[in-house]
């Protein structure tokens, strides 16, 4: 019998910055980027065949479409990548006033609009956006963040989640049926540096939502994935091999295999000899289902 919530590392790529993994039941894969590195990857679960394609410039996230193939988001703009060939073809520029601004995390909701968030490469200035695409085209929802991760929705399709990950908070926002946000409150904190080291319980990376309204959040220097009831209280944390967790994203037939994206980057010579792990694709079991991986609906 699987035990559960024990990760196993299913691919030791070593990525720099593997983050945003998503479940293609079409093809039985996850399919993640590596963001410094410039990759978006893919890995079949039945073979464990891989693959790495290379993308145009560094790149935050992969969303399906439901015409077939996929949006990823770079720092040059939102690409058409059609896997057959490799082709990366430009949708439309997001920040080109903001040279050192890349993209970063995104999400596909049940009406299958994509959400998405900017941040400073350089990790210093709060020029990060929250934006929405749909069939209205680009809009800005929320802005002053330096480091953006998520968003991701209930499944009621009311709350939105979004992190501002270096004042380690998850919001919530109200989201109505047309798209619009209201209501911005905190949802959950981390403690600050010192409680358990240097970067105290970690930063707030990439949020999933199950299917019962679970915040399942990422923790990058965190060691872990805390999981966050949906009245904000802490009621499960899942133990890694490595510090930095990036993402997860629930998948397989019943949606209660998790896969991990883990991150290198920031991790000295030393740490990467007590966590050779670092940078690879995980996977656990859990008790609870995830929802459905959403499609964009309008490209």
């Amino acid at each position: 019998m699987t035990e559960l919530f024990k990760p196993n590392c299913i691919w030791d790529l070593k990525a720099t910055l593997g983050e945003g993994p998503i479940w293609s039941a079409r093809d039985h894969a996850v399919w993640f980027v590596d963001i410094k590195q410039q990759h978006v990857h893919r890995y079949d679960v039945r073979t464990g065949a891989k693959q790495t394609f290379n993308a145009p410039s560094p790149c935050g996230f992969i969303a399906p479409k439901r015409r077939g193939g996929f949006i990823v988001g770079c720092k040059t703009g939102l690409y058409d990548f059609n896997p057959d060939g490799g082709v990366f073809t430009l949708l439309t520029h997001v920040e080109p006033g903001l040279p050192t601004n890349r993209l970063n995390d995104g999400y596909v909701d049940a009406q299958g609009r994509l959400w998405f968030g900017s941040m400073d490469d350089d990790e210093e200035r709060p020029t990060g956006k929250l934006y929405r695409y749909d069939g209205r085209g680009l809009n800005v929802m929320d802005d002053d963040y330096v480091i953006t991760n998520g968003p991701a929705v209930s499944p009621d399709g009311k709350t939105l989640y979004h992190n501002d990950t270096l004042k380690k908070h998850i919001y919530a926002f109200d989201l109505d049926a047309d798209g619009h946000l209201s209501n911005k409150r905190l949802f959950a904190q981390l403690d600050a540096a010192g409680k358990t080291g240097a970067h105290g319980e970690g930063y707030m990376d990439g949020p999933v939502v199950d299917s019962a309204g679970n915040v399942w959040n990422a923790l990058f220097f965190g060691w872990g994935i805390n999981c966050y009831a949906p009245d904000g209280r802490l009621i499960r944390t899942v133990r890694f091999p490595v510090s930095n967790v990036t993402k997860i994203a629930f998948g397989g037939a019943d949606l209660k295999t998790v896969y991990a994206t883990t991150a290198a980057k920031g991790l000295s010579a030393e740490d990467i000899q007590t966590q050779p792990l670092a940078g690879g694709l995980f996977t656990f079991q859990t008790d609870i289902a995830g929802q459905p991986q959403y499609e964009i609906a309008h490209v």
